[in-house]
């Protein structure tokens, strides 16, 4: 597991666990990122991308796209079954095919969205091996059922982590796994077969998706293009319950890797998130209107982040994609007795938590870019009082702020700093009803 490291207040993004998968969570700057050992670089970055684009802030701006166009393939089967209406290629959409991309705005769809749920450390698992891959990270095969109990509890989005790091071929095709790409496809159709909204993103890619300036950064852009031309084709007739999220965390791998990376690498990540758009833009369809969540820097929320972060084509139909582990030490915190990391709830920590989320609302959707926090949650400290009631103001005070807060679920119960898991999987029950109540009533009470 990657160490927790000490930034400054605020927002949170993830470590990754690679034994038994994704699990702790770094603590990450939230009122501007440190990029230089601390210091906070405010402003927006003038950067270069390939082909020349111009990149200025995230809050509405200009931006030319970059059109452009190797793992070994694993794969698993499709299984499962597919359910909801039928669209013109015989691909399930939910029961919504035929309405095509509707009119509504990104901050309305957001709001339609509700209250999310990550189907974390499943089709997002690192290992290589040609079998089993989703399960390897110890969840159970993700089944309809699965997904009606998540309905069922209140929830309307399901954001679906993907990871197609083994599951595509060399230059210059790129092509993807078929049988993985139609898993991808079976699971998203479950979700859409009862009226949620399904993201599917691209993952634990730093395999190959490097910011450092030593990558082969046009390599890099291409084989995202060409990822993302094949993902968005598959899915090109579905309608707007279906989103994608071009990348999930992408990061330096140095000192700066939670601390907001630095100026250059967040000029990288611009270039690569207006190549993923375009790409999926290119296809057609209902993917012309698509819309798409676009991370900062490791999905960030400092404002050096969000500042630097450039909307393709001022793209009205982009969200951005952040995380907020907040507050850090409670969220991820693994001290069984550290009041900070057990206890929440004072008249301090709520005003804390809403100045923080001020913050957010202020450089985003007051400026009318919407945003949905893809991983948020806290873990398992035998302090469940104390989560659901963090998890009801949390999700009450993003809502009425007009985001979507989406709870990562990895499936961990237990108190060994990975218990973010709310749902068993496989006996189909809440582990933790009270968090999950805390958190749909809140949601139910700000439509």
């Amino acid at each position: 597991m990657v160490a927790l490291m000490a930034a400054c207040s605020g927002g949170s993004s993830e470590s990754t666990s690679h034994n038994g998968g994704e699990a702790g969570k770094s603590s990450e700057s939230s009122g501007g990122s440190a990029d230089n050992g601390g210091q906070t670089n405010a402003g927006g970055t003038a950067g270069r991308g390939v082909g020349g684009n111009s990149q200025s802030g995230a809050a509405g701006s200009s931006s030319g796209g970059v059109s452009s166009g190797g793992r070994s393939s694993g794969g698993v089967s499709s299984g499962g079954r597919s359910s909801g209406g039928v669209s013109s290629g015989g691909r399930s959409s939910g029961g919504t095919s035929g309405s095509g991309s509707s009119d509504i705005t990104a901050m309305d769809l957001v709001k339609d969205m509700k209250l999310g749920w990550n189907l974390g450390n499943t089709m997002d698992s690192t290992l290589t091996e040609a079998a089993g891959e989703e399960t390897s990270w110890g969840n159970p095969v993700t089944t309809q059922a699965m997904m009606d109990k998540v309905k069922e509890a209140g929830f309307n989005t399901v954001r679906i982590p993907v990871t197609w790091a083994y599951h595509f071929g060399s230059a210059p095709s790129y092509t993807i796994d078929g049988a993985w790409l139609d898993r991808v496809e079976a699971i998203a159709n479950y979700v859409l077969s009862d009226g949620m909204y399904a993201i599917v993103n691209m993952h634990h890619e730093d395999s190959w998706v490097s910011l450092m300036p030593d990558a082969d950064h046009a390599t890099i852009t291409d084989e995202i293009a060409a990822l993302w031309t094949q993902i968005a084709n598959r899915f090109k007739d579905y309608d707007d319950h279906l989103l994608f999220e071009t990348l999930n965390e992408p990061r330096t791998t140095d000192r700066t890797e939670w601390t907001g990376g630095t100026p250059e690498a967040r000029a990288v990540l611009n270039q690569y998130n207006a190549a993923a758009v375009d790409a999926i833009r290119a296809t057609g369809g209902n993917n012309a209107q698509r819309f798409v969540m676009i991370p900062t820097h490791a999905a960030n929320a400092s404002t050096t982040c969000i500042n630097d972060l450039v909307i393709p084509n001022d793209d009205p139909r982009i969200i951005v994609s952040l995380h907020t582990y907040y507050p850090n030490t409670f969220s991820m915190g693994t001290s069984l007795t550290d009041p900070a990391s057990i206890s929440w709830g004072s008249a301090a920590d709520q005003t804390a938590m809403e100045e923080e989320l001020d913050r957010i609302y202020d450089l985003l959707p007051a400026k009318g870019r919407a945003v949905i926090i893809g991983e948020w949650g806290s873990v398992n400290k035998n302090n469940t009082d104390a989560r659901a009631t963090h998890a009801g103001a949390y999700v009450a005070a993003v809502r009425v702020r007009g985001m979507l807060p989406i709870w990562w679920d990895n499936g961990g119960q237990g108190t060994t700093g990975d218990g973010f898991g709310l749902l068993d999987r496989e006996n189909l029950t809440w582990a933790f009803q009270s968090i999950v109540t805390a958190m749909t009533d809140a949601a139910a009470s700000r439509p």
